[in-house]
């Protein structure tokens, strides 16, 4: 397999997350989660590893950490991509530069995923790239907490939904509780890799209908007319920390005593 294209991290992290507040600060294993992701990204071979917070607690909590940089950002930013738009600009990236978008929350995301959503956006040539993974069961499919998505015959997005996509209209007709043979559901998996550029783009294009029907921000990518270039991720990604019980599934996983 080719060298990785040469790739930086940008970790956006804001203290007053609303369903676990201070998340960034929260103990795992005895360390702030923020630390555990900053780790993942340096592990990944990352040129360089940013951490974007309006924060100076958390920002505090990676001094002294060899390869991170802090981009104090302001407090008033809409979504972590705003934030990573002022992050690109504060580290000075040219418009080329290969941005890996790693949300604060992701303790164990696997190097190998990191280096492959890096790899997707440089091999496509699109302005943005995730990862996915197959879905294993119905239930999966029909969580509306999870985001499902399709793909062209090139490998980039057609859609995402919150919705069981594709729908087998013939097999479901019959049975909702098993998945037909075939295995054309993907789940997505939410991290992304942008071009420097396209990250001040994005910052700036409005919200759109789609965007605002799902609540999902890639949507806005695609109804603007803009690629997604979609990989099959390497590796599973165990499950971010976004809730008190996530949090304890996280301290379990730690210890060896959970998948």
């Amino acid at each position: 397999m080719p060298s990785p294209p040469e790739f930086v991290v940008a970790v956006p992290a804001r203290y007053a997350a609303s369903r676990l507040p201070g998340k960034p600060l929260r103990d795992l294993g005895g360390q702030p989660l923020v630390l555990h992701v900053a780790r993942r990204a340096l592990a990944a071979g990352a040129r360089e590893v940013w951490l974007a917070t309006d924060d100076a607690r958390v920002a505090a909590a990676v001094a002294g950490i060899e390869g991170v940089r802090v981009a104090m950002t302001s407090p008033d930013h809409a979504s972590g991509t705003d934030r990573l738009a002022e992050c690109a600009a504060i580290a000075g990236w040219d418009d080329d530069t290969l941005v890996v978008n790693l949300q604060g929350d992701e303790p164990f995301a696997p190097a190998s995923g990191i280096r492959e959503v890096a790899r997707a956006l440089a091999d496509s040539g699109a302005p943005m790239a995730t990862l996915a993974e197959p879905v294993a069961d119905a239930a999966t499919l029909f969580d509306p907490n999870t985001v499902k998505l399709v793909r062209a015959a090139s490998g980039d997005a057609l859609y995402f939904s919150r919705a069981p996509l594709p729908w087998p209209r013939d097999a479901f007709a019959r049975d909702r509780e098993v998945l037909p043979a075939g295995g054309h559901w993907l789940r997505h998996i939410g991290i992304y890799a942008y071009r420097a550029g396209f990250l001040q783009t994005f910052a700036r294009m409005p919200p759109g209908t789609l965007e605002r029907i799902e609540s999902l921000e890639q949507l806005r990518v695609l109804e603007a007319g803009h690629r997604i270039a979609v990989a099959l991720a390497p590796e599973p990604f165990p499950p971010g920390v976004d809730t008190p019980e996530d949090l304890e599934r996280a301290q379990a996983r730690l210890r060896g005593e959970g998948p």
